[in-house]
């Protein structure tokens, strides 16, 4: 009976001995996480843009710079050609670098539907930023508010997504408690993608308010 007794207690200490086969839980869920994060991460940076591209009556060359411009057989954003500056808050000056660009540069400009009229001087391109209407500044303030829509169905789009990739893990093997933990590293990362959303509009909005 000793001998038994003793022999149990050495399965034991050999079973406490071994390492541990089970996974570790960040090891599972980091490649999740990873694309989860880049997800999101662009749908917020993609609103960031846009809203870039919403003037608020003060020049700023990123209204422009995205601007598509065919020259050289090819299609060409507007910074890849000219030099775009500022002289005044209420002007854009354009210097293209080759003077036969002026021409399809003015044309992809009216084309862009910017609501500004290019003023051209030999090789020099302005845009006179015109004052905003109270009724102009909320119309642009609705696009903002799309914009940050559109994004934050982004978010929630990769959210849907990560909490799929983890269900996936779960029949696999991952332990519930573990599915449970990661699951509310989820919502956080989700809740801190549109809060940062939605801080870029109400700041957005106060800019294109701001008379």
């Amino acid at each position: 009976m000793r001998r038994t007794n003793r022999y149990n207690c050495l399965l034991v200490f050999i079973a406490l001995s071994q390492p541990s086969t089970k996974p570790n839980l960040f090891m599972e869920t980091e490649p999740v996480f990873k694309k989860l994060n880049e997800d999101m991460r662009k749908s917020v940076d993609h609103v960031l843009h846009e809203f870039s591209t919403l003037h608020t009556g003060k020049a700023n060359p990123s209204m422009v710079e995205g601007v598509s411009v065919d020259v050289y057989g090819s299609n060409m954003k507007l910074r890849d050609v000219a030099a775009i500056t500022t002289p005044d808050s209420r002007t854009i000056q354009i210097q293209a670098w080759d003077k036969g660009t002026v021409g399809p540069i003015e044309k992809a400009l009216l084309e862009a539907k910017l609501g500004i009229t290019p003023l051209v001087t030999g090789e020099l391109i302005r845009l006179p930023i015109p004052e905003l209407s109270g009724e102009r500044r909320e119309e642009l303030c609705k696009m903002a508010q799309g914009f940050a829509e559109n994004g934050r169905i982004g978010v929630r789009a990769s959210r849907k997504d990560g909490l799929d990739s983890l269900k996936a893990l779960q029949k696999d093997g991952l332990p519930e408690d573990d599915f449970k933990r990661a699951e509310k590293e989820v919502q956080k990362l989700t809740d801190d993608m549109v809060n940062e959303i939605n801080h870029a509009l109400s700041s957005k909005e106060s800019d294109l308010r701001k008379v």
